[in-house]
């Protein structure tokens, strides 16, 4: 089973902007992502084509099941 975490944001043209970390850490608290997302709208980490991102507007890890159907003989 594969984990995201996946933290949204709302930029400046007030389109959602989404950026995603694999396998995050199991005991990651709601606190740690919401210190982590503040600081990446603070210091303007990263842009968008709609301009800085401004606010947050959601966090949430993802657990996806991955079922290999076919791979190719090398």
């Amino acid at each position: 089973m594969a984990k995201v975490l996946r933290m949204s944001f709302k930029n400046e043209g007030g389109n959602t902007v989404s950026i995603s970390l694999d396998a995050p850490r199991e005991n990651v608290t709601e606190a740690e992502v919401q210190t982590a997302m503040d600081l990446v709208i603070t210091k303007n980490i990263f842009t968008s084509s709609g301009g800085n991102l401004v606010s947050k507007s959601d966090a949430k890890i993802i657990d996806t099941t991955v079922t290999d159907l076919y791979t190719p003989a090398v």
